[in-house]
């Protein structure tokens, strides 16, 4: 079985909660990413996904909108060593694409739906190929 800490990524991009909401989504924008995780110090506070930026512009963003105002605060992680199955599930149900990974209280890494998906995917053989 895969574990998380094989697929994880760990060149994070990372978010203080007095950022602007807008300049933290023109870094996501420019990194391609759906998820910017946010951190007080060293210690994780939230997660501001796409999301939480389309609340934002649906809602009416003002200009100085802050990172805290939007993010996810606490948000729900995953060990190093949990299974892709694992991450998988916590992901289900919570209905949430991407996973901080921690290593007791120190962030070292996410893993998104797709990088869970992608360690499936390998093993099929679609349309009979």
């Amino acid at each position: 079985m895969e574990t998380v800490e094989r697929i994880m990524s760990r060149d994070l991009l990372t978010a203080e909660p007095g950022e602007r909401l807008q300049d933290a989504a023109g870094r996501m924008v420019g990194r391609r990413v759906g998820a910017i995780l946010v951190l007080e110090g060293e210690r994780l506070a939230g997660i501001l996904t796409e999301r939480d930026v389309l609340r934002a512009v649906g809602g009416g963003l003002d200009p100085d909108a802050r990172v805290s105002q939007w993010m996810t605060p606490r948000p729900e992680t995953v060990e190093p060593s949990a299974t892709t199955d694992e991450a998988l599930v916590l992901m289900y149900q919570g209905g949430f694409r991407h996973l901080p990974v921690v290593d007791g209280e120190t962030l070292v890494g996410i893993v998104s739906v797709r990088d869970v998906l992608r360690v499936g995917a390998q093993d099929a053989h679609p349309r009979g190929v």
